[in-house]
């Protein structure tokens, strides 16, 4: 996605008055929220407090010549998400006084199992399908997940 249509949606959202906004495709997931969360009251009575306080943005300082000149911008790294494929309880281990499947820094392999997710009193052990290096584990141990949701963020090997 480029700079133009996140734009483009912002500008649909205040024309709109839409505090929130949501697209998720195959290769990326964009989130907007805007800190207001829509129209403010017309009249504001005694006592009334914004939950946002606007503020004002400082001028913007003289640049000198050199810091004209866009800096080269490195290349992201890419990453990739295992996500969850089923509503359910998370677990990183397969008991409670047994090691982590997988642990930040874990190389892992399209078979490798890095967690279980029960759901109905059945255990399923989740694979990587993906191989690379865990960077991120995004889930506490223990805690409901959704249908899609992140689960752990693979940097591709």
């Amino acid at each position: 996605m480029e700079l133009k249509d996140i734009k483009a949606i912002i500008d649909l959202m205040r024309k709109n008055n839409l505090s929130e906004f949501e697209l998720e495709r195959q290769d990326y997931k964009i989130k907007l929220k805007r800190a207001n969360g829509g129209p403010q009251p017309a009249t504001e009575e005694p006592g009334y407090y914004p939950l946002v306080p606007a503020q004002a943005a400082p001028a913007p300082l003289p640049a000198p010549a050199a810091a004209l000149a866009p800096a080269p911008v490195a290349a992201p790294t890419p990453s990739l998400e295992i996500e969850s494929p089923m509503i359910g309880t998370f677990y990183r281990a397969p008991s409670p006084d047994a090691q982590c499947y997988v642990e930040v820094g874990s190389e892992v392999h399209p078979e490798t199992i890095v967690c279980l997710i029960e759901a109905m009193k059945v255990m399923n052990e989740i694979k990587a399908e993906v191989k690379g290096v865990v960077t991120h584990v995004l889930v506490e141990n223990a805690k409901p997940v959704e249908f899609g949701q992140p689960l752990f963020r693979i940097r591709p090997a």
